[in-house]
């Protein structure tokens, strides 16, 4: 909870995130369940202290020192999801935390190759994830799009191969897909996003949505690259952009928008607090950006303490606060006829605060 007087009304904004990787909702407590559920061994205490118990792991992952210290936690504990009732399960854990928070619309990523080549089909995740998702629309009316992500730092044939599959399985076809978008993600820096140019103009001519990680840890170029190479509709991260004013200026003519993760920032590094993300410099220049939680299990918190640590680093007013939502309801993937929704649902809730 901030400090701030307009807790209340930062609570209760209809919330859409557009930067969440499903396989960083898996908490400590559901890596140890799902271990116990699948008979897998985790690692001892002697081998690694942080094994100890759930606590020990949930305070090891408050000590992060870059991407990549996170990245070893998280891939290790990914072994412990394997079928299609885990996946939903880890889908699951990230809805009901994120409706309680005030999110009405989310775009989560996946990542195939992390589980295909541990042997698992991706058939099984996607259902497993899709089932997730249909669960959270009727039980939470919560909608929601999948988007899928590739693995930079893996040969980028297994990005080719990965992409091959989705499109055998059919999973880009139809008005309502059950992939609505790409993405790229995991190691920025010299993994240049030109590398995937081939799938991303597979995807546009399908009609599938484009984002990628850039300019988190890899300086503005890597923000011009996918707006460049892969025609990127978004950016996620971008806080590197305000190092390149001419790169800044562009993004704001052609109105791409920005998937911020202030906490996800300070935790690995890419910021010493929150304070010192550009949330301000990107309000001021028309920058448009959302605040997501990105992987939370592992970051320090879901949305609304994403937006509850802006508020006590800028004291933002209610009509920033509008102008934020605002832009992420416009700039979400879904169909217009929920933006109208959501937007009716954000005047709901910015009048009853205004009129108290």
């Amino acid at each position: 909870m901030c400090k701030s007087e307009l807790h209340s009304l930062i609570a209760s904004l209809p919330k859409c995130e557009h930067h969440l990787h499903l396989e960083g909702c898996l908490s400590p407590s559901l890596v140890f369940q799902l271990a116990s559920k699948n008979n897998i061994t985790l690692p001892s205490a002697s081998e690694d202290p942080a094994y100890a118990s759930p606590e020990a792991l949930a305070a090891r992952y408050n000590h992060f020192t870059d991407l990549n210290s996170f990245l070893a936690y998280y891939y290790r504990a990914l072994d412990v999801v394997i079928t299609q009732d885990d996946f939903e399960m880890l889908g699951w854990e990230y809805f009901t935390t994120a409706a309680a928070d005030g999110v009405k619309h989310a775009e989560v990523f996946f990542d195939p190759q992390s589980h295909t080549a541990r042997g698992i089909s991706l058939d099984t995740v996607v259902k497993g994830f899709e089932a997730a998702c249909k669960r959270a629309e009727k039980e939470l009316g919560v909608t929601s799009k999948l988007i899928m992500c590739f693995l930079r730092h893996l040969p980028v044939q297994e990005s080719r191969d990965t992409m091959a599959a989705a499109v055998a399985g059919g999973y880009f076809e139809g008005e309502e897909r059950v992939i609505e978008g790409l993405g790229l993600d995991s190691s920025e820096v010299g993994f240049r996003p030109e590398l995937f140019e081939e799938m991303y103009a597979q995807a546009e001519k399908m009609g599938v949505r484009r984002t990628a990680h850039a300019g988190e840890e890899g300086d503005p170029t890597y923000i011009s690259g996918a707006l460049d190479a892969l025609r990127a509709e978004r950016i996620d991260h971008g806080i590197r952009l305000v190092e390149d004013p001419a790169l800044l200026e562009r993004v704001v003519k052609e109105d791409i928008m920005l998937t911020v993760c202030p906490l996800s920032n300070v935790c690995l590094r890419a910021v010493e607090n929150v304070a010192q993300v550009p949330i301000r410099k990107f309000l001021e220049a028309g920058v448009k950006f959302s605040l997501n939680s990105d992987d939370p299990a592992y970051f320090g918190g879901y949305i609304l303490k994403n937006y509850c640590a802006v508020q006590d680093a800028f004291n933002l007013n209610v009509e920033e606060w509008k102008v934020i939502v605002q832009n992420s309801i416009e700039g979400s993937w879904c169909g217009e006829q929920r933006k109208k929704e959501l937007l009716a649902m954000l005047e709901d809730c910015v009048q009853k605060h205004t009129s108290t």
